[in-house]
Formats: C-alpha cells, sequence, structure tokens
C-alpha cells in the first residue's frame, strides 16, 4: 500500500483537530483504511464495501477474548465508581486521609498519586484505575484539575511497567527477544532500563509538576477552571470509609491472586485482561452487598445505580472498541510495517537508534497501540544488531521508549482512553493537556538517544 496507508491515521488527526469528535473521527478513520483495503477501480462500491467491511471490522473485534474482557472491564469501572460515589465511602476516605495529616497539601495528594502508580508496577491497567479512583476526590477537594491526575496517572503507568520489568510487560518483550540468536535475552532487557530515556524522563516530569505544583500550557488552564468549579461542586455525604476501602482492597488483591493463577503459579505469564475483568467483577460484587447491608439501598436502586454507571463511560467504551477495531484494519492495511520501513533507509549510523525510536512513537501514535510496535520494530531492529554493529540494549530501549511514547500522545489509544475513564476526566482533554509533557519528553529523549549513538559507536 506504501504512502496511502497512512491516510486513515491523518483522516482521524484531521477530524478530531476540526470537529473535536473522537468517535466521529475513528469510524471514519475505519472508513477509510476499509476503503482502501477493497481497492478497487469503482468508488461508489469501495465506499459501499468499505462501510460493511467497517461493520464487520467493529464485530470481530469481540472474536478476540482479550478485546472483549477490556471492554467489558471499561463497562464495569463505570458501574464500581457509580457504587463507590454513592455509598458515600468516597468522601468519607478523602475526609479520613485530609484528617490524619496522609493529604494535607496539594503536592502530598500528587505525591500519593504517583506513589501508588509506581508500587501497582505489576499490570498498567491496575496501576491507572487503582490510583485514579483512590485520587479523584482528593484532587476534587484540593481544586486539581481531573485533566491533572489523568496525566499523572497515566505517566505513572506504562514508564514504570517498561522500568520495572518483573510483569507481563517483561515477559512479553523476552518472548519477542527469544526468536532471535542473542547471546544472554535477559541481559539485554535488563540493561535497556537505565536507557529507556523516554520512561525515565516522563517519571522526571510528573515528580516535578507534583513536587513544584506546577502545570503549564493547556493543563495550566484546566487547573484554573478546576478551582473554580470545585467550589460549587455538590459533595455526597461521607459515611464509612470502608465502602471504598474494601473494594478497592478486593480488586487489587483480585488482580495479584488471578494474575497467578492464570500464569499457573508465575505472576509474570498472567492473563492481565482475564486478571482485571475477574477482579473488577468482585470488587463491584463486593460494593454491592456492602451497600445493601447498609439498608440505605434497595436492591433495584443499586443495580439502577450501577447501569447509570456504565451509561456514563459508554461513550469512552466505544472510542476503545473503534480504536481496537481501526488498530487490526490498519495491521492488514500495513501502515505498522511501511513506518517500520521508513526506519533504516539511508541513514548515517548514529542516527539509527533515534530513527527506531521515532518510528515507534510514529507507529504507536497512529495504531494506538504500544504492544504492536513492540512486535513490529523488535524484528526490524535486531538484525540491525549483528550487521551494524548497535549495542543491543540501545536498540531495544529505544524501541520500548518510542512505543510508550506514541502510546502517550495518541487519541486512540486503549491506554489513553482507560486513564480517561479512571480519572474521570474527557478524552480530548486530556490527551491536549498531556501532549505538551509527552512531546518535551519526547524530544529530549531523541538528543539523548543521538548522544548515547555517538559515545557507544
Amino acid at each position: 500500500m506504501d504512502w496511502v496507508s497512512i491516510l486513515p491515521p491523518v483522516v482521524a488527526i484531521i477530524i478530531v483537530v476540526w470537529r473535536r469528535e473522537v468517535i466521529l473521527s475513528l469510524f471514519l478513520a475505519l472508513l477509510t483504511s476499509e476503503v482502501l483495503l477493497v481497492g478497487s477501480a469503482d468508488l461508489f462500491q469501495d465506499l459501499f464495501a468499505g462501510f460493511l467491511g467497517s461493520l464487520e471490522r467493529i464485530v470481530a473485534v469481540f472474536q478476540n477474548e482479550g478485546n472483549t474482557r477490556i471492554l467489558m472491564f471499561s463497562l464495569l469501572v463505570g458501574a464500581l465508581l457509580a457504587y463507590l460515589r454513592q455509598s458515600g465511602g468516597v468522601s468519607a476516605l478523602v475526609e479520613r486521609l485530609i484528617n490524619r495529616g496522609l493529604t494535607r497539601s496539594r503536592r502530598q495528594v500528587g505525591l500519593m498519586t504517583t506513589i501508588t502508580g509506581l508500587v501497582l508496577f505489576i499490570e498498567s491497567n491496575l496501576s491507572v484505575l487503582t490510583a485514579g479512583i483512590v485520587s479523584r476526590g482528593l484532587f476534587d477537594k484540593f481544586g486539581m484539575s481531573r485533566a491533572r491526575l489523568a496525566y499523572i496517572i497515566d505517566s505513572t503507568s506504562a514508564p514504570v511497567c517498561i522500568l520495572l520489568l518483573l510483569n507481563g510487560w517483561g515477559a512479553y518483550v523476552l518472548g519477542l527477544l527469544g526468536g532471535y540468536d542473542l547471546a544472554d535475552p535477559v541481559g539485554i532487557l535488563i540493561g535497556s532500563i537505565p536507557l529507556n530515556f523516554y520512561a525515565l524522563v516522563t517519571l522526571a516530569l510528573v515528580f516535578y509538576t507534583v513536587l513544584s505544583d506546577r502545570v503549564y500550557g493547556p493543563l495550566a488552564r484546566a487547573d484554573s477552571r478546576a478551582a473554580i468549579e470545585s467550589e460549587a461542586q455538590p459533595e455526597i455525604p461521607p459515611t464509612r470509609a470502608r465502602y471504598m476501602i474494601l473494594p478497592l482492597m478486593v480488586m487489587i488483591g483480585g488482580i495479584f491472586g488471578f494474575m497467578i493463577w492464570t500464569g499457573e503459579g508465575d505472576i509474570t505469564k498472567g492473563d492481565g485482561a482475564r486478571a482485571i475483568l475477574y477482579a473488577t467483577i468482585l470488587a463491584c460484587l463486593c460494593a454491592y452487598i456492602l451497600m445493601l447491608l447498609s439498608r440505605r439501598f434497595t436492591h433495584h436502586e443499586l443495580v439502577k445505580t450501577g447501569f447509570q454507571g456504565m451509561g456514563e463511560l459508554l461513550p469512552l467504551v466505544t472510542i476503545v472498541l473503534l480504536s481496537m477495531a481501526l488498530g487490526s484494519s490498519l495491521k492488514l492495511l500495513g501502515t505498522g510495517t511501511f513506518i517500520a520501513g521508513l526506519a533504516g533507509a539511508h541513514l548515517p549510523l548514529f542516527l539509527i537508534v533515534p530513527m527506531l525510536f521515532l518510528a515507534g512513537s510514529l507507529i504507536s501514535f497512529t495504531t494506538g497501540t504500544s504492544w504492536g510496535t513492540f512486535a513490529l520494530l523488535i524484528p526490524l531492529g535486531m538484525p540491525l544488531i549483528d550487521m551494524l554493529g548497535l549495542p543491543p540494549a540501545l536498540v531495544l530501549s529505544a524501541i520500548l521508549g518510542g512505543g510508550v511514547f506514541g502510546d502517550h500522545c495518541s487519541p486512540i489509544s486503549d491506554t489513553t482512553a482507560v486513564s480517561s475513564i479512571a480519572a474521570g476526566c474527557d478524552l480530548l482533554e486530556h490527551v491536549r493537556t498531556q501532549l505538551p509533557y509527552a512531546l518535551t519528553a519526547g524530544g529530549i529523549s531523541f538528543g539523548l538517544y543521538i548522544l548515547a549513538s555517538l559515545v557507544m559507536l
């Protein structure tokens, strides 16, 4: 397909900027991709077949069990959040944390959120979801925007998962490396950690933001609006903190337990999608039982509350669904492969690694998947190690960092959508406010890869 394979992502970006409508932009990008896949000479026939193909591509998302679990989990999170909010548990936990002096300032609130995300590095969705749920009420209380919360949890989860590789991320990358004649794949993976400049710079920016309590650009404007809105925000009266703490403990413990169970005793081989779905269902059940036993809610009221919570997240779940369909279509179209092929064409040796980082970011941005980016670029990068004498750890770190960078910038990334869900932030606002920080970290990382290549080659 060559250059035309990048048309669908371009269409998505243009529509998002022009209409500020993510669902429409994703569907039109999917339609463009499907029309290109049909590729006959009759335009009307291509459009009709492309439209039907788009619908079938959306249906096909549910053929993948992992995709279906993620969509179910995203809906059930809405019910869980509604239960935690309506029970008064969120307000009670906020009150308790403030009274005990653990969160008396904006810095302490931000630091608690960041540390929560760092500690739960075993699974990126666990990190995002827990830190987001725990911190929502506190951010509202101190007049900080949900966009700031979304930035912190999104920019903590993936970077820490790709640095502390005792999780599914490490197992996945190690599996990709296993197909190549490398002397020490584990050593290469560990060696990539101090060279993963994007993850390190991103975490440094998060800590700077939290400790300085300073935000810039669109994020500063979002914070100014939040400070005004928080004063007029109605609050559900606090009841008992256990209505929030117990379901959260069930969810966290359940994810760890199901990761071990699905990995047959090895947590790094566990199925994250299955674990987080099962754990979220248990957490919803726990919250439902606690609220029912309180005798303040009837069964019918709780069912209605749960479905209302799911309804609040339906637009974001639709975005996740369309993103998955678009990613599948772009894979067949060869968008990622075309961009990857540009990385090593006619470049000086010291620019190969920086261009792998840039290619990784472009693939991840246009397809919305960091793991898919790793699968595309590792087969391209590993042969270059022997052919050109490149440092293996540096090559791998550029691919991994680029995948996370593009994922942070992409409005069609499921991680971006889940971060918006967890923080209770509009998806486009999250993308717009996080973008300057991601681009800053990406620009610094690109320069560091040039410098590292000049020193190490």
